[in-house]
């Protein structure tokens, strides 16, 4: 049994006797108290998709739900309903819009590296890689030395998502995307 300080996101608890995914965890520390710190989880219910928020204590023990990650690209979208293949068995994974909002914009067919999430044999949500490659469909043009300054322009990648990179960015390029924080982090290794 962890300690709510190391649980992450996307992990499952048993809480009150039921399944929760932690999608989202704020930490604080509270003046005047002696010690520890609060973590503020933000938890959907597997089968009701309820949403709660809960606050523990640092030291508070926690029970891990049946959780496992299966390696996935994003098959097909059919309106809200994304749908994705396992890479090792090829078996379909239906995930509604609402249980994958903050990926939304990092998913495309050539996103690798991805996971869905299994809870009691019913899949919650999706692991995105730290970082994904895309490519610059609509920037400004280049400006030639502009490598050296550290201004930066909007730029609308294959996702949809606009994103700020340096100047020297043209459109047609491929770039890494730091997923959580949507920032630019490097052009892309060319194969």
């Amino acid at each position: 049994m962890p300690k709510a300080s190391e649980i992450k996101k996307n992990t499952a608890i048993v809480f009150n006797g039921k399944t929760y995914v932690v999608r989202d965890i704020e930490r604080s520390v509270p003046q005047g108290r002696a010690g520890g710190s609060l973590y503020r989880m933000r938890m959907y219910e597997v089968v009701t998709g309820q949403k709660i928020d809960e606050t523990f204590k640092d030291s508070d023990m926690l029970d891990l739900g049946d959780l496992r990650r299966s390696p996935v690209t994003l098959s097909y979208i059919d309106g809200d309903e994304y749908v994705f293949m396992d890479s090792e068995d090829y078996s379909s994974y239906h995930l509604n819009r609402s249980s994958i909002e903050d990926q939304i914009p990092f998913l495309d067919e050539s996103t690798e590296g991805m996971q869905v999430v299994i809870v009691n044999d019913t899949p919650v949500g999706i692991d995105m890689p730290t970082t994904v490659e895309l490519v610059v469909v609509e920037t400004d043009p280049s400006i030639k030395g502009a490598s050296a300054t550290s201004r930066t322009k909007p730029a609308v990648l294959s996702s949809g998502v606009t994103v700020q990179v340096p100047e020297y960015i043209a459109t047609g390029e491929k770039i890494k995307v730091h997923v959580e924080e949507r920032k630019f982090i490097s052009r892309a290794d060319s194969k």
